[in-house]
């Protein structure tokens, strides 16, 4: 780990720990075992907008390049590195096209896959969040809720900087210029052969986003992934004992998900998320205690899926063969 990155790791244990103390953790850990097992079925729901994920990736694989369940595995794998993981937000990406490499794919079209598909569902998330938004909006006129309104649309709107920087960088030959930018700090070591990998990988995103009925597919399969996961945040209410509508539950997660990624640089957007899911809380109904439970509840799953998605991506990482590299 960087120094930066242990640093915000740290900031986010603090926040974190210093968000579920200002509630009372008895009061946030009685509520949330209500759950009980039923955290397990969440886990398993989960499994549903995992594989519209997936096949959001599986669409811009050319034609008899890779399957469905590659690209399942690789998300799956992908996820947990995202969620649990101190770079995951950085790292899962890098993992996921190294995993599809050695599932056979070149290096270059497994790279393109997955930085297009990463881009899309982001920007499929900021759609979603603004749903969020214009719901909050729609249904009430409280003071409160119009500042929440605004901080909402200021964490979208960074997101949406983010992103947008990032696609407007791929497409200007993102990773051949960070390679040359290596180059210049690596003394008189030859960059020769990683450059022209770079450069087909450049060709490789470029060529994918003028695929355009894929790349539509991608971003409307990534936006219903959103959606469905509404369902989860209905479910752990549900079971927690403070059920709400659907139109609300829509409106936890879009916002709360708008805020998580405000916070990608948090690993985890730790502490970020809790504190999120506080302020979101009363727009539900829901007492605080009750917000902070339904964030953990979600770690919950995290950790029920994420950590055999780890496993199985050490084992498959140790018995796989290298990936294949990409083609000049």
């Amino acid at each position: 780990m960087t120094r930066a990155a242990t640093l915000l790791l740290s900031a986010g244990v603090l926040l974190f720990i210093g968000v579920l103390a200002s509630q009372g953790l008895p009061a946030i850990l009685a509520t949330l075992a209500l759950a009980g097992w039923g955290l397990l079925l969440v886990a398993l729901f989960h499994l549903i907008p995992l594989a519209l994920d997936a096949a959001a990736i599986r669409v811009l694989f050319k034609r008899g390049h890779g399957t469905l369940r590659d690209a399942l595995l690789t998300r799956w794998a992908g996820e947990s590195a995202n969620s649990l993981m101190p770079g995951g937000q950085i790292g899962g990406p890098v993992l996921m096209a190294r995993h599809l490499a050695q599932k056979g794919l070149s290096l270059q079209d497994a790279a393109a896959a997955i930085t297009v598909s990463t881009t899309l569902q982001t920007f499929a998330q900021i759609a979603f969040a603004l749903f969020g938004v214009i719901l909050l909006g729609a249904q009430s006129s409280h003071l409160s809720e119009h500042a929440l309104r605004t901080s909402s649309l200021i964490a979208s709107g960074v997101l949406g900087v983010q992103v947008g920087g990032f696609y407007l960088m791929q497409r200007r030959g993102l990773f051949s210029k960070l390679t040359r930018a290596a180059t210049r700090f690596s003394g008189k070591r030859n960059w020769s052969q990683w450059v022209s990998q770079a450069e087909s990988i450049d060709l490789a995103v470029d060529a994918t986003y003028r695929r355009v009925r894929p790349v539509a597919a991608s971003f409307l399969l990534s936006l219903v992934g959103w959606l469905v996961g509404t369902g989860e945040v209905f479910l752990i209410l549900e079971l927690l004992g403070h059920p709400v509508t659907w139109v609300n539950a829509l409106l936890l997660e879009s916002l709360g998900q708008a805020i998580r990624g405000a916070a990608f640089a948090i690993p985890g957007a730790l502490g970020v998320q809790e504190g999120g899911y506080l302020l979101l809380a009363p727009l539900a109904g829901l007492p605080p205690d009750t917000g902070l439970a339904l964030s953990l509840a979600k770690r919950a799953r995290e950790i029920l899926l994420g950590l055999p998605g780890l496993l199985y991506l050490h084992f498959y990482r140790r018995a796989a063969p290298a990936a294949r590299p990409a083609s000049p």
